[in-house]
């Protein structure tokens, strides 16, 4: 068995992406393309400051030959993220690539684009989706959904549009059963023992006389025994333990807010019930008052016709079966 640095760590990531050789054949087994030759390009995003939030990226400029010998030029934008991230920083630093003149294609009367391809390298999961690779290619349809094929690529296009690749490390479980599996093996987290993900034991047979492999796995192996990396480590484990204890307090205070809004929902709701009771009582009283008011209306004609009628006050009283003193405060 052979312990290697884990390279879901930005640190240990930039340094093993720093040999030409080993980002030509990580890449290329990424876009399953010969890659002649790749360069860092002079830009590099590395997320040399820490924010709230965890992503390193690097840009590569690769040299692609085609199966008939042809050769041109691309850009590979790698972002890379252990922590679940928004798509909207993802989207603006593409943005951020579209604009840059130095992506424009020197020779170009019309302004074409370098062709660009995205690769993201998820710490997560996305969603459902089991596959540990996915492949996010732009076509162009007519109106009819039929695939349009003549003329493409054009340049026009490619310079609008770009193909995507989504890693998700967390979906890799050992098995090879391509070329990509192989090179991605590096990432298996489920290769870490001891509670320490700073390493990975890999058993180094796997990789015998693979000659693109061994440069891979001795970059690796000098990361886990460089002092400076193995403390760049530290840092982000104390880093991303911060941004955790923050999403927790935050995933606990929204729990608490949300408790508290189903609380005040509920009492303003109980509130509304007595509003709608007591307007019920009052409506109640208000009838009642109103019957009581033409009661009495109705007893004071009564009253006022039999005193007309020469009746006295106490036979008006007997007569009608209430109080005398009724009688006389209606008189």
């Amino acid at each position: 068995m052979m312990t290697i640095a884990n390279p879901i760590y930005d640190s240990v990531f930039k340094f093993l992406m720093e040999d030409e050789r080993v980002a030509r054949t990580i890449l290329s087994a990424l876009l399953k393309k010969d890659i002649v030759s790749v360069e860092v390009r002079p830009h590099e995003y590395s997320n040399s400051q820490r924010d709230k939030l965890s992503m390193f990226r690097i840009d590569f400029g690769a040299t692609i030959r085609e199966a008939d010998g042809s050769k041109h030029l691309i850009l590979i934008e790698v972002q890379k993220t252990w922590l679940e991230t928004e798509t909207l920083r993802f989207r603006q630093y593409l943005g951020v690539q579209y604009q840059r003149k130095e992506n424009i294609i020197a020779a170009s009367k019309e302004g074409y684009a370098i062709p660009m391809v995205a690769v993201y390298i998820l710490g997560h999961k996305v969603g459902d989706i089991e596959e540990p690779v996915i492949y996010v290619h732009h076509e162009a349809y007519d109106y009819n959904e039929q695939r349009v094929t003549q003329g493409m690529p054009d340049p026009f296009i490619d310079s609008l549009t770009h193909d995507s690749i989504i890693v998700q490390i967390p979906r890799l479980h050992g098995q090879i059963n391509n070329r990509l599996d192989k090179v991605l093996s590096v990432f298996d987290q489920t290769l870490s023992s001891d509670g320490n993900e700073h390493f990975l034991h890999i058993d180094d047979h796997r990789y015998d006389n693979d000659e693109d492999m061994r440069p891979i796995l001795h970059r690796l192996l000098m990361a886990a025994s460089d002092p400076d990396t193995r403390q760049d480590m530290n840092v982000e484990d104390e880093f991303y333990s911060i941004i955790e204890k923050r999403d927790t307090e935050l995933l606990q205070k929204e729990k608490t807010i949300a408790t508290q809004t189903v609380q005040l929902s509920e009492q303003k709701a109980q509130l509304s019930e007595q509003k709608a009771q007591l307007s019920e009582q009052k409506a109640q009283l208000s009838e009642q008052k109103a019957q009581l008011q033409e009661r009495e209306a109705m007893l004071r004609s009564t009253i006022k016709l039999l005193v007309n009628a020469g009746m006295s006050a106490e036979q008006i009283a007997a007569h009608l079966s209430v109080p005398l003193d009724t009688v006389a405060l209606l008189l």
